[in-house]
């Protein structure tokens, strides 16, 4: 896990907002005395962090509530809707903080518009902040005003809050340099894709004011008398990037794959090397997303053991072989015919090319969903597509146990496998207990994790080895990442529904996929709501991993598509709504993305890239 500040969040209501000019009042008092204070004591660069976080998250306030005003009054629309933007623009130049200290509160002000189910109180948080008033404001409905006047106070309430928690923010310099190298990676892997500006696409002035809040924040830390000539990259690297972002033409035509390729890879590598050539200690605790990384596209930059229960059930050589053999052979199943690679065969990216498998020992029944790859599974927080399970050792033990998959014991698994000489050898030098149910599951589960697949020719091209991508696979890559709106829910640069930069939570989503192909009829399956029993929750899947899709057909949950080109028609038509179906919990966006043939096609062969 990301190692954790002490932080100030609040689990008490707000202040409401009409009390909010008392606190910023005396917050403002406090700034002025620190900021003189500070800068007649020479100032460490961490004080003078902290003095332009809390200075930034007044400049927040003011914006909000100059929004608050303008909405109040009933200004004119364009008016209403430019103070909207620098409102998001302020909040821009505080995320990287707020998202590593505060981070509910960080949700709060700027969190996705769709409702949240808390599945352990089974209670439904409803969306609040900038996100919920960019629906309202673009374009601005005067029948919703009252709603607007509602939102907008709430927003300004959350931001009190923020500079409420913040000021007793206990900071250190490697948190800051932690914060700001994860604000490069949500800028390359959410920023430019549209994801917290979904209507307006107000994403690269965005990601254009992070970057210069960066470099101002990195200032504090006076690199060049150091390391002049770091520093130097460092500023023009910062400078070139804004630029790329300042000077695209248009969000549908920025050219991302450059921009990451050029500047965004390339910026995070020198703020890890300014972090080192300034003695800032670098975290070394265990996190799926190495703190060490230099890129998001590094070799090494995830740790497909981090999704376990704890370090004990980590793999070795000895136990990712054990689960092999285990993986390959019938012993674990009812019937001693059936394997896990049945479902799961490695020349098909370990799926088994049918639309949903057949059962064990039943003539003609079918499992009731599509066989899932197990390559990069371990690179998610959660298993099966409902998530019904957080770990590949729970995993393993359903199918086993499951009476149309496998139809097996692990009871009776452990006494057929003690009774054999060399897997009782194995499991004794792979587990201090030899043969058991955990250790059966565990070796499963260790060899999935080793099954990895995250050097493509795409992710080699970003590496800067010498390999090549056509035009039409960059454009297809561009499209994802913008037109497309896919990166939205395939995440770059794992495109699973594991989201940046934290990778805590992997996404469901409701698409509201037909019940089989040209149906006019949703599909039956209720998905995530069997498990968890919350209506939000109804035909909701988990976002799956796109590596190696050309492997994996058909698609979808039920396998209704045969091609990559049905798949994406379907995305382009709006999903279950713009198919005319009944979905009101749909999460994907139900507008046409009208994109042209060309488009699709070079989304096509930007996927079989991968």
């Amino acid at each position: 896990m990301i190692s954790e500040p002490v932080r100030s969040e609040s689990t008490t209501k707000p202040t409401p907002p009409n009390a909010w000019w008392i606190v910023f009042g005396v917050a403002a008092i406090f700034l002025g005395i620190g900021i003189y204070g500070l800068f007649r004591q020479n100032p460490t660069p961490l004080q003078l962090v902290q003095a332009q976080y809390l200075s930034d998250i007044s400049r927040l306030d003011s914006s909000a509530r100059q929004l608050q005003r303008s909405i109040a009054s009933k200004k004119s629309v364009p008016d209403i809707q430019s103070t909207f933007r620098q409102t998001r623009l302020a909040y821009k130049r505080v995320e990287f903080l707020a998202e590593l200290y505060n981070p509910e509160t960080a949700k709060s002000i700027n969190g996705p518009n769709i409702p949240e189910a808390d599945e352990t109180d089974k209670r439904i948080d409803q969306p609040e902040g900038l996100q919920v008033l960019e629906e309202l404001l673009f374009p601005y409905d005067p029948a919703q005003h009252d709603e607007t006047v509602k939102q907008v106070a709430i927003l300004v309430s959350n931001v009190g809050r923020l500079a409420k928690v913040a000021a007793s923010n206990e900071m250190t310099d490697s948190h800051v340099f932690d914060a700001i190298r994860l604000e490069v990676f949500r800028v390359m892997s959410l920023g430019i894709t549209g994801f917290d500006s979904p209507i307006i696409h107000h994403s690269l002035p965005e990601s254009a004011e992070v970057l210069r809040s960066l470099q101002r924040h990195v200032a504090f830390y006076q690199l060049g008398s150091t390391s002049p000539d770091l520093a130097q990259k460092l500023d023009e690297t910062f400078v070139r990037s804004v630029q790329r972002l300042t000077q695209a033409p248009d969000f549908n035509r920025f050219d991302r794959l450059t921009f990451i390729a050029q500047q965004a890879n390339v910026l995070s590598s020198l703020l890890l090397a300014s972090q080192n050539a300034l003695g800032v200690p670098v975290f070394n605790e265990s996190r799926f997303l190495s703190p060490s990384a230099r890129t998001l596209n590094d070799v090494d930059a995830f740790d497909a053991s981090f999704y376990t229960k704890n370090t004990d059930d980590r793999p070795t050589s000895g136990r990712v072989a054990l689960g092999k053999l285990l993986f390959y052979d019938p012993i674990l199943s009812g019937d001693a015919k059936r394997t896990c690679a049945t479902c799961h065969q490695p020349d098909r990216a370990f799926t088994d090319g049918e639309t949903t498998s057949l059962a064990v020992g039943v003539n003609g029944q079918r499992v009731s969903r599509n066989a899932p790859t197990l390559l990069n599974a371990s690179l998610q927080a959660a298993q099966f597509m409902d998530s019904r399970v957080a770990y590949l050792e729970d995993q393993a033990n359903d199918v086993i146990s499951n009476e149309v998959e496998m139809h097996g014991s692990l009871p009776k698994a452990v006494k057929a496998l003690q009774q054999q000489t060399t897997y009782r050898k194995l499991f004794d030098e792979a587990y201090p207990g030899g043969v058991s149910e955990h250790s059966i599951k565990n070796a499963l589960a260790s060899y999935v994790r080793s099954l990895t697949s995250l050097d493509s020719r795409f992710d080699q091209y970003l590496r800067g080895k010498s390999v090549l991508l056509s035009d039409e696979e960059k454009l297809g890559f561009n499209l994802f990442m913008g037109k497309g709106q896919c990166a939205t829910c395939h995440f770059f640069p794992l495109f699973n529904g594991t989201v940046p930069p934290a990778f805590a939570k992997s996404e469901s989503e409701i698409l509201g996929t037909p019940s089989a192909l040209n149906s006019q009829r949703l599909d039956t399956d209720s998905g995530k709501f069997k498990t968890t029993g919350m209506e939000l929750h109804r035909h909701a899947f988990k976002t799956p991993s796109i590596r190696n899709v050309a492997l994996t057909a058909p698609y979808m949950h039920n396998g209704i598509y045969k091609t990559l080109d049905q798949v994406i028609d379907f995305y382009d038509r709006g999903g279950g709504i713009g198919l005319g179906f009944s979905v009101p919990n749909q999460t994907l966006p139900d507008t046409k993305l009208n994109l042209t043939k060309a488009e699709q096609q070079a989304l096509v062969t930007f996927m079989k890239a991968l």
